[in-house]
């Protein structure tokens, strides 16, 4: 493994991966944020929207550990360009998309390349910041995500709403663009990870934790994702909101997920990956819960969503850094496979989402997301108890 960059370089990379995970987030979620415009702008219907994220979650959850087992032996610098390189060209190739075939191909094709992003962003940063710093500089790089909900979504919505969904998808090139620009300054050149071989995934799928965390990432996301890929329709259809009134719940989602990440990476060394994992998870549980029981009236529904925010990029932050103390060697594949899960959580969240809307079972998704939210915090309270069993 090559060493390190000199200190000046290394202090500034975080920042470049973080807007990079930034990009990759708005890339993602971003059609969340205008299926109405989507919906009215290519002639279908908002699940057919919709399936713009389903099917777009099931080609990253295959990219994920695929890419990460080919590019393995391929410097992190260039590798990591050249995905944001790809993101900016298919942001702008979609905003001039003339139907929704061609979309979802573009779309596609982009997420089939930008699968290999976050997992190898978290994977640099144990290659430029030392191990007793390795737990917060992960959640910061993941801090991209929240930002992509905090910020980017809002603006999607905003921009989609205003000047329909092509402005939307260039502005996202537009920052893909920049992110490029930055990541090519600051980012140090001569990063090689472990290489990840048969062997790798062998040894992952014997280490009972690691199954188990992946786990967790995948009823997480799966029950975040059965309201999530919908909560514009659903709380159009649900309170009559509004656009703007749309919008700012999603502000509000990604504002207090900001929170939750900041909180996150400030306690995670000192409290330990377990812990926060449990507490955020258990935020994150509250929250969906109190969106399925408050359902119909905007201003609980808004306050639930904040609790939910606390917790939706937290655990996820929590879920990398407990990867990568399980088993540092297997870092860099465990770290690729829970990408890989959580993909497969969005796509089936959506999946079910998408049935759900489509059949007017608007209450019933509410219910289904706490569902798998709850068997996630049981699994993450049976890791602890076995990590007790284990010292």
């Amino acid at each position: 493994m090559h060493a390190p960059a000199p200190h000046t370089a290394r202090r500034f990379a975080p920042t470049a991966l973080m807007l990079g995970n930034f990009v990759t987030g708005c890339s993602v979620i971003g059609p969340a944020g205008m299926l109405n415009e989507l919906s009215a702008g290519l002639d279908v219907g908002i699940r057919d929207a919709g399936l713009l994220i389903t099917f777009g979650a099931a080609v990253l959850c295959i990219g994920s550990p695929l890419t990460a087992w080919l590019t393995s032996r391929v410097e992190r610098r260039a590798l990591l360009l050249s995905t944001l390189a790809v993101f900016a060209v298919s942001n702008a190739a979609s905003a001039f998309a003339p139907d929704y075939n061609t979309l979802l191909v573009i779309r596609l094709v982009m997420l089939a390349v930008g699968a290999l992003y976050t997992p190898q962003a978290a994977g640099t940063a144990s290659l430029i910041v030392g191990a007793e710093k390795r737990g917060s500089t992960i959640a910061y790089i993941f801090l991209g995500w929240s930002l992509a909900a905090a910020v980017g979504l809002p603006l999607v919505t905003f921009i989609a709403s205003r000047y329909g969904f092509r402005a939307a998808y260039g502005s996202v090139g537009a920052v893909a663009c920049f992110s490029f620009v930055l990541l090519a300054w600051r980012l140090p050149g001569g990063l090689l990870g472990e290489p990840v071989d048969l062997k790798t995934w062998a040894d992952v799928g014997r280490n009972r934790i690691i199954l188990l965390l992946l786990l967790i990432t995948t009823l997480q996301m799966s029950g975040q994702f059965v309201v999530f890929t919908f909560m514009g329709p659903l709380l159009a259809k649900l309170t009559g909101a509004s656009p703007d009134a749309v919008g700012l719940v999603f502000a509000i989602y990604g504002g207090f997920g900001l929170i939750g990440i900041a909180i996150a990476t400030r306690i995670v060394d000192s409290w330990g990956p377990y812990k926060t994992s449990l507490l955020f998870t258990s935020l994150l549980l509250t929250g969906v819960s109190g969106w399925a029981f408050s359902a119909g009236t905007y201003s609980l529904m808004a306050m639930s969503v904040a609790i939910w925010g606390l917790g939706f990029a937290s655990t996820n932050s929590m879920q990398q850094v407990r990867l990568v103390a399980a088993a540092p060697a297997l870092a860099s594949a465990s770290v690729s496979l829970n990408t890989s899960v959580l993909y497969i959580g969005q796509a089936v969240g959506s999946a079910i989402g998408g049935v759900l809307y489509a059949r007017d079972m608007l209450h019933a998704s509410g219910y289904a997301a706490a569902g798998f939210v709850a068997l996630a915090l049981l699994t993450v309270i049976y890791t602890g108890w076995m990590r007790l069993a284990n010292s």
